[in-house]
């Protein structure tokens, strides 16, 4: 999931600089399209390019894709007219979201000191956006869509069956995200490309790639209610672009929420590991 957070927040950086040079539905055309062609590649080099999808995992799948297209949208929109920080601080909702619906939909167990972390973490998340807000304005709404369409990606992602390969499932998400926006492209200006856009659409579409299969594969093997604390280390992959790309040198409260939200991560697999060792000891065996 780290790995999954590493390069969605880099593609996301790529996609901000991008804007500059063309329009928000011409940068998600261009990507998806890369991005679909890289997968159709790997996914054929694999033999997953043909897979027979049971009807009764039809539904949940249209969900994940429903999820991923949502999310996708109101991200990018919000990422135009909002400072990368601000959003990616916004969206570190999701770990408490994604907890929460699977407790409830999934009735997966959560003990009290794993709920402790996450809260922990978000108050680490709070420490970085330190309200007072002058980064969030009425796209701010926008980015709390993309949690929820997240929310609902993920769960279904979960409910998945593990015989449908996750290639396979990054390939109709990246299909449907290019189709909505080859849909919606003619209704911005279309703007002539430059070999520089062409180099940050086409890095773009690389890590969106691996944070669409590194994620399919951490929510469908690992816990949800584990899996999820650590999307927060996307706070710290944005704090180092934030220095290196943007020139943005993160506060002092930045670097202790920083902390903080890792020392939660940590905890949490700490928790998790010492919870299935227990598990194994008092498991009933055989005679």
């Amino acid at each position: 999931m780290a790995a999954s957070m590493a390069a969605f927040i880099v593609n996301d950086t790529l996609m901000k600089l991008a804007y500059d040079f063309v329009s928000m539905y011409q940068a998600m055309l261009l990507r998806g399209l890369a991005a679909t062609a890289m997968i159709v590649v790997i996914a054929a080099w694999r033999r997953e390019l043909k897979v027979s999808v049971p009807k009764r995992e039809r539904g949940i799948l249209a969900l994940r894709v429903l999820g991923e297209v949502g999310s996708t949208t109101a991200f990018l929109t919000a990422l135009l007219h909002m400072p990368l920080a601000n959003l990616t601080a916004i969206m570190q909702t999701m770990p408490l979201a994604v907890t929460l619906a699977a407790a409830v939909f999934l009735k997966e167990p959560l003990g009290w000191r794993r709920w402790s972390a996450i809260a922990v973490g978000f108050c680490g998340v709070l420490m970085i956006v330190r309200p007072g807000s002058d980064g969030f304005n009425s796209f701010s709404i926008l980015a709390l869509v993309a949690v929820a369409f997240v929310v609902l990606r993920d769960i279904s992602t979960r409910r998945l069956n593990a015989q449908i390969p996750s290639i396979f499932v990054s390939l109709l998400t990246s299909v449907a995200v290019t189709v909505l926006a080859a849909v919606m492209a003619p209704t911005m200006e279309w703007r002539p490309l430059s070999g520089h856009a062409l180099a940050l659409l086409g890095t773009a579409a690389v890590c969106v790639i691996f944070g669409y299969i590194f994620s399919v594969k951490a929510m469908r093997v690992g816990e949800i209610a584990f899996v999820a604390p650590f999307r927060y280390t996307i706070m710290i992959w944005a704090i180092l672009l934030g220095i290196f790309v943007f020139n943005d040198y993160p506060s002092q409260w930045t670097l202790i929420g920083a902390a903080i939200i890792v020392g939660t991560g940590v905890y949490s697999f700490y928790r998790e590991r010492k919870r299935r060792l227990l598990a194994a000891k008092v498991a009933p065996r055989n005679p």
